[in-house]
């Protein structure tokens, strides 16, 4: 039976968390670039597997070492704005076709990334620890991946309202140079920590 009060609880928490992360980052990039249905379709089904890892681990999770999971973060995010700042400019054309890309594709590209990124994160370990506190493995799990895919879901339709108005262009460099900022973070933290 889920528990109302525990769901409820677990995706204000989680929503909170997760809003200024680099989720809504990552959906943002993808959701000026493909079709916003097919992001999140990936986008959620990683989310999905992350909450169910997270859940099933319990607060095992919190006995990773933060050192190495800050600082392959942050190599990710290096070469993601690497990636981007070396990108050919596409037309305007192609970009907003996006019935050119297969659905798998797509989907597959924002399933690895968040798959990749979001491995230990915070949000992560608090649902762990959550689900350890409540021992309400449904509930806990439902708030999280509800408050996941509602964050991702405002980063990817961001970013087709944001495409409207503002040059691809420059939302790619905008979106390097942030993806920069927190892979220098995350080394840092891996460093200092």
């Amino acid at each position: 039976m889920i528990s109302i009060t525990v769901t409820a609880l677990v995706f204000g928490v989680v929503f909170l968390a997760e809003l200024p992360d680099k989720t809504a980052l990552a959906g943002l990039v993808l959701g000026t670039r493909y079709r916003a249905s097919y992001v999140f379709a990936g986008v959620a089904a990683a989310f999905a597997l992350h909450v169910v890892l997270a859940v099933a681990a319990g607060s095992v999770l919190t006995l990773l070492p933060q050192q190495i999971v800050h600082a392959v973060t942050g190599v990710l995010f290096l070469g993601g704005a690497a990636v981007l700042l070396m990108k050919k400019d596409e037309g305007e054309e192609e970009v907003r076709r996006p019935e050119d890309q297969s659905f798998w594709k797509v989907a597959g590209s924002g399933f690895m990334l968040i798959l990749v990124a979001e491995f230990g994160d915070l949000t992560q370990i608090m649902t762990a620890n959550l689900a350890a506190r409540y021992d309400d493995p449904l509930s806990v799990g439902l708030g999280a991946v509800l408050a996941l895919w509602a964050v991702a879901g405002l980063g990817i339709v961001g970013g087709k309202a944001l495409m409207k108005r503002v040059p691809l262009r420059l939302i790619t460099k905008v979106a390097a140079l942030l993806m920069l900022g927190l892979g220098v973070w995350s080394l840092w933290e891996a460093v200092s920590g």
